[in-house]
């Protein structure tokens, strides 16, 4: 998969999407697509990544308690704590 190096804007190319959608996982391997030659391999930090198109790569991707902030405990109302009773 393409993707963006975001602070020198070059073309990063990862072969390993299981560990790239893994939010367990902070870095990714990958390669600078630039020159002629095949650049070695680095470790990319996913945070340091953007798609092509400039936009953030998914929090689930790189978060792995993205779902912890946005959950909402539930609270039982009356009529669910007294299952049967529709009130007087």
């Amino acid at each position: 998969m393409l993707l963006k190096h975001i602070s020198t804007h070059h073309l990063v190319e990862v072969d390993d999407l299981t560990a790239l959608t893994n939010p367990f996982t902070q870095d990714v391997t990958g390669q600078f697509l630039w020159g002629e030659e095949i650049q070695e391999p680095e470790k990319f930090n996913k945070q340091s990544l953007s798609f092509p198109s400039g936009e953030q790569l998914p929090h689930c991707w790189w978060d792995a308690h993205y779902q912890e902030e946005a959950r909402i405990l539930h609270r039982p109302t009356a009529t669910e704590r007294t299952p049967g009773y529709y009130g007087a």
